[in-house]
Parts: C-alpha cells; sequence; structure tokens
C-alpha cells in the first residue's frame, strides 16, 4: 500500500506541475518557455499512471484521493495558503475511499 500511495503521491506532482505551468505563463504573465517542461510533466503523469497493476479505472479512481490530499499539500506549501479542517477531513474521507479501492485490487 506505501508503495501504491507513493506512487500516486509522484504522479499528482507531475500532474499538478504539468498544469501549474501553463497557469503560471496564462494568469501570472509567466515566459513561453514553462509551457516545454509542463508537456515534460503532463506526460510523466500518464506514463506514471501505466505503472499500476490493476485496471484503468480502478487506478484513476483511487487515484484522485491522492490527488485531493497532494493539492491540498500543494496549496499550502507553494500558494501559501493554509487548508481549511474542512479541506483535511475531505482530504481524509477520500484517502480512505482511495484506502478501500487498492486494498479491492490487491485482494480481489
Amino acid at each position: 500500500m506505501l508503495k501504491t500511495t507513493g506512487l500516486f503521491v509522484l504522479t499528482a506532482l507531475a500532474e499538478i506541475v504539468g498544469c501549474f505551468l501553463p497557469y503560471l505563463w496564462l494568469r501570472k504573465d509567466g515566459p513561453s518557455w514553462l509551457l516545454i517542461p509542463a508537456v515534460v510533466s503532463l506526460g510523466l503523469f500518464v506514463w506514471l499512471l501505466t505503472l499500476h497493476p490493476a485496471a484503468s479505472g480502478r487506478v484513476y479512481a483511487a487515484y484522485g484521493g491522492v490527488y485531493v490530499a497532494t493539492a491540498l499539500v500543494w496549496l499550502r506549501v507553494v500558494d501559501d495558503i493554509k487548508p481549511t479542517a474542512l479541506d483535511w477531513l475531505g482530504a481524509g474521507v477520500v484517502l480512505l475511499g482511495m484506502s478501500i479501492i487498492v486494498f479491492g485490487w490487491r485482494n480481489g
């Protein structure tokens, strides 16, 4: 479970970076060369999703929970906005869902 979660966190970071860099370009007047690492990061995101042994729909469903939690950490670290207790409660709920899905594919 720890290896799977770690892989999901790396996948989420690749997706977030791949979306954040174009955001910087479009909304914060960042340089257009940011689109090059964004494309590389999104390619890495797609490749990382293929490394899981489960059916793609299960991987996407379980990944969603980790993405939510990782996005809240990004909110705190990069955007310097403190998530609320309800943000963390929601992340806990979706991580519980992720755990149930992953446990099911490992034991099903």
